[in-house]
């Protein structure tokens, strides 16, 4: 195995001895300006590929972490495992594909109102943040995705989430034509319907009734 280049171990030591994932920025207050951070960055990237550990881009930032395929035979804790609510994935998901999003943004999408536990046990999970508030009347609090959650479902970055086209073949989204199709079609019976009941009886105008 050859060598790694002293710059390439240097920001490799500053990695490992993180409790974080470092972004290019950060490792560099630590390495100084004269290391190549990409450059070394590739090659520790190449160097790990295959073996226990390796090193991953989440987002903008970087972190060495456990082979996926060897984190069961790490794993020695029982894991007690909390699904989500329906409402808890509706809210992670219109969070991720829209942020930064707020309470009233997320109720206008999903058409119901969201209960404050709701954004609590995405927020306890790691996987939602508070990202400021939006500038309008009202300064509302709004919310987006943290690098825990691309580290959670194996994402390198939200542009890895699954399309539209993808989640209807994996059968996780109705056939969205058809449901426009199918509400603009109940639309126009129910407007048919209100015009037929507005059409005078004839008996009625015959008799006069119908005169003002």
């Amino acid at each position: 195995m050859s060598a790694l280049a002293d710059d390439v171990r240097a920001v490799e030591a500053c990695l490992f001895a993180a409790e974080d994932a470092m972004t290019v920025e950060q490792i560099r207050a630590y390495v100084g300006e004269a290391i190549d951070i990409g450059a070394a960055l590739a090659a520790l990237e190449d160097h790990y590929r295959g073996r226990g550990i390796e090193l991953v881009k989440r987002g903008r930032a970087w972190r060495f972490q456990t082979a996926p395929d060897l984190g069961r035979m790490l794993r020695r804790e029982r894991t007690q495992l909390r699904r989500l609510s329906r409402a808890g994935v509706e809210t992670l998901a219109i969070i991720a594909y829209h942020e930064p999003v707020s309470r009233a943004e997320i109720e206008s999408i999903r058409g119901v109102q969201i209960s404050k536990g709701t954004l609590d046990v995405l927020m306890e999970a790691g996987w939602v943040r508070p990202a400021g508030r939006r500038e309008v009347p009202g300064r509302p609090l709004i919310y987006a995705t943290t690098p825990e959650f691309l580290v959670h479902f194996g994402l390198e970055s939200r542009r890895d989430l699954p399309g539209i086209d993808e989640l209807k073949a994996a059968g996780l989204l109705d056939p969205v034509d058809e449901v426009f199709d199918a509400l603009e079609e109940e639309a126009e019976a129910r407007a048919d319907a209100v015009n037929e009941s507005d059409v005078p009886n004839e008996d009625w105008v015959a008799s006069g009734r119908g005169n003002v």
